[in-house]
């Protein structure tokens, strides 16, 4: 040994043993210290996790994230829904009288039927309802009000129509949605449920294409329910207990009743003879379609409604019978008030083919032009046609201080006239009038009152299956505008129907091989290569 490497050693062997274990304590130190720090980042990283759950949460209630992957964004809301929900500042509960599986049961059953009776395979998702309310509930807590909602099977708890009866004295059934905000009650029957998802306008036989038309519902029913001063609404169905109407009209007529109700509007039927068409049950009444003419007594009945005992703020809708052209009553009424139906059929040289429900075939229609942007207000499509099948003219007999009259649609400069009675079609190219409004004021003081009479000279503008196609045609829209305007309604939008998107994935031979690569052999090596690395990385560390 050389006597460099014995000044190396220690002199004494107790110092080499406390340097070795100084060593290992470091080590050991070390260890503990690398260990301590990782424990408190896992506890760290789990409660940044738990804390930012919370945070999503209740961020998600107050400003809700859409998240929405389907091509026709099937399960959220319109802009306008969403508006119409945020602005309520009421609490509304909605009972749906089924439970969440009812709606997967009706899809197949509905699906089924079609093929059974067309051959067609069609897609009938009614698991979007659920899905849509929830998002009801979701966009209220962003307002002053709320929306809850919960399922109930009649069937094991039958009890629960009895909490709907004080305000309610219709039939409640299985499969019903209800919806009520303190006094106020709306039920969404079975077969309207049914009819949330239904063929378009340009469905054929071979080729059915499915909408949902169930938002339009859903946000109606909650704009009824909420709101504090619904019109009172009047509908002249019979008189002296026979009905008024033919059985061609009739569908029409209750059409348009269940637009109105839909559309936030308390309707209900009454005998123009025998029933009170008080002032104080009543805001606006419908005459739709008669088959017969009044009586004058009923007339005068009908007058003093209007004139409300000199304070006005009382209306009617007149919709002429397409068959009936010798009401001398009627029209002596609608001449008081400066207005006068001709006994002939609107044409066109340039007109749409339209499906009626009322026709039950296909017909077609003039396409209307607005003549007052007030009145009809904003389209949510202005691209989309309004139409008019069989109108009658409509006349304005003269303008004075007596009152106040408005064009508001007529047909294009190239419609022509044809008799009723005859059949005979006229040369002469006009526009003419389709939808006429007359309006009677008083002044007291600062104040101004009115009453108005609006004529729709086409019954057909208000078949179901115009009125609801609503990404087809515009005749909903600007037939609630008109009448929200006239009655003083709060405007609100028709949401249009939503087109159900059938998508198919269909898989080449050479993606489905570019898929395997991937999922084979791409993805474990790019494992195994980040698992060598760490390793390496550890070892030499």
């Amino acid at each position: 040994m050389s006597k460099k490497e014995k000044n190396k050693l220690p002199e004494n062997p107790a110092e080499e043993n406390t340097g070795a274990e100084k060593v290992k304590k470091a080590k050991n130190f070390k260890k503990l210290k690398f260990g301590s720090m990782s424990v408190v980042v896992v506890v760290l990283v789990i409660a940044i996790v738990i804390v930012a759950n919370l945070m999503c949460g209740l961020l998600m209630k107050r400003y809700p994230i859409k998240i929405d992957l389907t091509p026709d964004n099937r399960y959220e809301l319109s802009d306008k829904s969403i508006e119409a929900v945020k602005a309520i500042d009421k609490d509304v509960e909605i009972t749906v009288m089924m439970t969440k599986d009812y709606f997967s049961a009706m899809s197949q059953q509905y699906e089924s039927m079609y093929y059974q009776y067309y051959g067609v395979i069609v897609d009938m998702p009614f698991e979007i309802i659920p899905e849509i309310l929830d998002k009801y509930s979701v966009y209220a807590e962003q307002g002053k009000g709320s929306i809850t909602v919960k399922y109930v099977d009649m069937n094991k708890d039958p009890d629960i129509v009895t909490r709907f009866s004080k305000y309610y004295n219709g039939t409640i059934e299985q499969g019903s949605i209800v919806l009520q905000c303190g006094e106020r009650v709306k039920v969404i029957t079975p077969n309207s449920v049914a009819g949330m998802i239904a063929p378009s306008q340009n469905s054929t036989a071979t080729n059915i294409n499915m909408v949902f038309a169930g938002e339009s519902t859903l946000t109606s029913a909650i704009r009824a329910v909420t709101d504090a001063t619904p019109v009172r609404t009047a509908f002249v169905t019979t008189m002296n207990g026979n009905s008024v109407l033919d059985n061609a009209h009739a569908s029409i007529v209750a059409s348009f009743e269940n637009f109105l109700t839909t559309n936030g509007y308390d309707c209900s039927e009454i005998d123009v003879a025998t029933d009170d068409l008080s002032v104080d049950n009543y805001d606006m009444l419908v005459v739709a379609c008669p088959a017969v003419d009044f009586t004058e007594d009923i007339i005068t009945k009908i007058s003093d409604f209007l004139y409300n005992s000199g304070k006005y703020e009382k209306n009617m809708i007149y919709v002429p019978n397409l068959n009936a052209t010798n009401l001398p009553n009627i029209s002596s009424l609608l001449a008081d008030w400066k207005i006068e139906i001709q006994q002939s059929a609107i044409m066109d040289e340039n007109m749409v083919q339209a499906t009626f429900s009322s026709l039950g075939s296909v017909s077609y229609a003039p396409v209307l032009q607005v003549s007052d942007t007030e009145t009809v207000g904003t389209l949510p499509n202005e691209a989309l046609p309004i139409i008019a099948s069989f109108a009658k003219p409509v006349n304005i007999i003269s303008k004075n201080n007596d009152g106040i009259t408005k064009e508001i649609l007529k047909s294009s400069d190239t419609s022509y006239l044809a008799d009723l009675e005859t059949g005979e079609t006229s040369t002469d190219k006009s526009a003419y009038n389709v939808v006429v409004s007359a309006r009677r004021e008083t002044a007291e003081q600062f104040n101004v009152y009115g009453s108005n009479i609006l004529v729709i000279s086409s019954p057909f503008m208000l078949d179901s299956a115009v009125l609801s196609s609503t990404s087809t045609y515009n005749n909903a829209s600007a037939v609630l505008n008109i009448v929200n305007n006239i009655s003083g309604k709060e405007t609100a939008e028709i949401i249009p129907e939503k087109a159900l998107n059938q998508t198919t994935l269909a898989i080449t031979t050479a993606s489905a091989r570019v898929i395997q690569i991937v999922v084979i052999i791409v993805i474990p090596l790019v494992i195994a290569i980040a698992g060598a690395f760490v390793l390496i990385w550890r070892k030499n560390k």
